[in-house]
């Protein structure tokens, strides 16, 4: 598969269907809509292969109210995190109208652990949204913290320790024993609010003065931007930036970053649609 183009064509937008999970471990570049949000995703495997090991699932439940996010940086490339992706993926199905994501991050912890004892790692987020609450749910795994932009107070935050500190969240518990810890979050959100999930070759790309961006060096490349309209306007120049100040940031590594716009459309799926996902159930 021949690898996305940043300036190509990504007008054309996915509306999320009840009961589809989309996308995959594979290069992408691509809007999609959900009620509530409008997102969009680039992903690029390492040197071009069919599949990588940057999973990326984004799933909507049969009601048409519960949008799940899953982004996972799998050690390897190629056939061998294929399994790891399908087994992703069925977990995503098997939780999809669960409007809470402990079962199924306890579960991804157990599938982890696996990993681990392979002497492969990985690590996750997992983030719902509820529409109809306007509520967002964050589990963090390991993984690079995500940003969020609060649109009232016009401000940038790592979603992290920080917001755990100031009684924003948890730390809790998942899956095998009570060593296993992941980061947890609540958030009210409102329309013109963001959410930026990503891997970690972008905090890790380096200048030609082998300076690592990092957090910090994220951080302002994305307070450098002016507000944008769409998800994939402000996506697209972030990803720009990093590529600016790396040039070599999808060569060692796969490569993602997701951008979320929340919104006021809490589009209603129809009846024949919301039919065609009850379907679904079944199979």
């Amino acid at each position: 598969m021949s690898q996305p183009i940043l300036d190509g064509d990504s007008s054309h937008e996915h509306v999320l269907q009840c009961m589809e999970i989309w996308n995959g471990n594979q290069s992408v570049e691509s809007i999609v809509s959900s009620p509530g949000m409008d997102v969009w995703i680039f992903s690029q495997t390492y040197h071009g292969q069919l599949q990588g090991g940057d999973v990326h699932y984004l799933s909507l439940c049969v009601g048409g109210i519960i949008t799940r996010i899953l982004l996972a940086d799998v050690a390897g490339h190629g056939d061998e995190v294929a399994d790891t992706s399908q087994s992703l993926r069925q977990l995503l199905r098997r939780f999809m109208n669960a409007k809470k994501q402990n079962r199924l991050v306890s579960e991804l912890n157990r599938q982890f652990t696996e990993l681990e004892s392979q002497g492969r790692f990985a690590t996750a987020i997992v983030a719902t949204f509820l529409s109809h609450k306007s509520k967002l749910l964050l589990t963090n795994a390991g993984h690079p913290h995500p940003l969020f932009y609060q649109r009232s107070a016009d401000r940038w935050v790592y979603v992290n320790d920080a917001m755990l500190a100031a009684g924003q969240g948890d730390n809790l518990p998942f899956g095998l024993d009570s060593s296993s810890t992941y980061q947890h979050f609540v958030i009210s959100v409102e329309a013109g609010d963001w959410l930026l999930l990503y891997t970690d070759s972008l905090t890790e790309a380096f200048n030609p003065s082998d300076e690592q961006l990092g957090e910090k060096g994220l951080m302002d490349l994305v307070q450098s931007i002016s507000k944008a309209d769409t998800a994939s306007s402000f996506g697209k120049e972030l990803y720009q930036r990093v590529q600016a100040y790396s040039k070599t940031v999808a060569e060692s590594d796969d490569s993602t970053l997701i951008a979320i716009r929340f919104t006021k459309d809490r589009r209603k799926p129809g009846i024949t649609e919301r039919l065609r996902g009850y379907t679904k159930l079944f199979y």
